[in-house]
């Protein structure tokens, strides 16, 4: 079955305000990740907000990269979508990850344009968390496609239990 992009979503959480919080550093990371990516950069918009976070778009030949920053509370939403052969949108979500000093991250992998010879277009979604410091401590690898990855149904998002074990989630509504 063919592709035709892919799509990574990241929540990155411990990142450093010092960094996340600067303009200049924020682009200059996400071009150069454009970059590690193997993409041509086309176009590029940031802009700091008052009185903190980064919001900002690499716009390359393959699709997007951006983001939005919260350095007081180290969070960065990052968004990396590419298409062709090519590209090597891991390595730029790991690039990103490494330079804003994320300590855990949630991804999840989108795999778009997918079809069965139909041309009716469809998608798929895979979700996993990395604790990116403890892997970098010990040595590991971070990020690759067979890291931690933990499948986790799209529609349901990540399932939180309460003491007790119990999902906390109200109960699907029926139909009919």
């Amino acid at each position: 079955m063919d592709t035709i992009g892919h799509h990574y979503i990241a929540e990155a959480s411990g990142c450093k305000p010092n960094v996340i919080g600067k303009v200049e550093a924020v682009e200059r990371i996400l071009v150069r990740a454009a970059e590690v990516a193997g993409v041509q950069v086309w176009s590029i918009s940031f802009h700091r907000f008052d009185p903190n976070g980064v919001s900002g778009v690499v716009v390359i030949s393959e699709s997007h990269l951006s983001l939005h920053t919260w350095p007081e509370v180290g969070y960065v939403a990052l968004d990396i979508f590419t298409c062709g052969d090519t590209a090597k949108p891991e390595r730029a979500v790991q690039w990103a990850l490494k330079e804003f000093g994320a300590t855990n991250v949630h991804i999840t992998e989108v795999t778009r344009g997918l079809e069965e010879g139909d041309r009716v277009f469809f998608h798929s979604i895979v979700t996993w968390e990395e604790e990116l410091l403890r892997r970098a401590v010990n040595g590991q690898r971070t990020l690759t496609r067979s890291s931690t990855r933990r499948p986790v149904p799209y529609r349901t998002g990540r399932r939180r239990a309460d003491a007790s074990g119990t999902d906390r989630r109200p109960p699907a509504k029926r139909k009919g």
